[in-house]
């Protein structure tokens, strides 16, 4: 049975549950208040230094077994749209590993959480809603661009939901990279699922293997082609588990605008069967 820290958090076993509220209360509370706090002070230096310190205390903290590769791929000085594969909330703390000052494109429902909102603001994130795709392409277009002026990347997560593997890619991380000129960096991640269930369930997991591993950049376009080659090293990385989207046990999440990859095409006819009976 879970042993609940709160709505969103619980531990498996009841010896865990000190160490997991102490560990809450430190990565969520005090950290998310200096981040605000840097961000409210425009002080853009500091926040990615403390995003940097913060990323590496959760790894320590949930004793993540964290594997990274491909870092040789990356230009510290340069701009990039950072493309991630995504399956969880614990892929942010995983991603600021790379050697670049990040600025992410995410769900404005996130703003509602009263800690993570407020971060989410004070420290200039770009917040849209999926459902409404050409203002959300117009806001990210305009925080991308000050981002970028301000030596930053963009992450973007190219499937837009953290439903599994098998969600398809949307078309605007080739649109932004083909708009700003500048390359797309595709990250393969896998694992993050079974540190954090969130959305899915609340259980936070120790001593969990993470894997992150960085490809080759493409230019704006490519990453369609570049796709298969994630999905592939996310299922064959020999280290940590991809997720997979399993309506049966996930909900088909009516409302959310995604789609399955024709690839997957039984999970594919499955979810339209649905969608019409719907």
């Amino acid at each position: 049975m879970p042993y609940p820290l709160g709505r969103r958090i619980a531990v498996e076993s009841a010896g865990e549950w000190p160490a997991a509220a102490r560990d809450a209360a430190v990565l969520l509370g005090a950290a998310g208040i200096r981040l605000s706090a840097a961000g409210r002070r425009s002080d853009r230096e500091q926040l990615h230094r403390l995003e940097r310190a913060w990323s590496r205390r959760v790894v320590e903290r949930l004793r993540i077994d964290l594997r990274i590769e491909g870092l040789a791929h990356v230009d510290p000085a340069r701009g990039y749209i950072v493309a991630p594969l995504h399956e969880s909330f614990a892929d942010v703390p995983t991603l600021f590993h790379l050697p670049l000052d990040l600025r992410f494109v995410a769900r404005d429902e996130l703003v509602e959480w009263r800690l993570l909102g407020a971060c989410l603001r004070n420290t200039g994130q770009i917040t849209v809603d999926p459902e409404r795709p050409r203002a959300a392409l117009r806001a990210i277009l305009r925080g991308a661009r000050t981002a970028l002026d301000e030596g930053e990347s963009i992450v973007m997560f190219p499937q837009g939901t953290i439903l599994g593997i098998e969600t398809a890619f949307r078309e605007g991380v080739d649109w932004l990279a083909g708009r700003l000129g500048v390359p797309i960096l595709p990250v393969v991640l896998a694992g993050g699922h079974r540190v954090w269930e969130w959305p899915f369930s609340p259980m936070l997991r120790y001593r969990m293997p993470v894997y992150l591993e960085v490809l080759a950049p493409v230019a704006a376009g490519e990453l369609t082609a570049a796709a298969g080659r994630m999905r592939e090293r996310a299922l064959d990385n020999g280290h940590a588990p991809a997720r997979h989207f399993e309506p049966d046990r996930d909900g088909y999440w009516d409302g959310y605008d995604y789609e399955i990859d024709p690839g997957f095409d039984h999970l594919a006819a499955r979810v339209a069967r649905h969608r019409a009976r719907s």
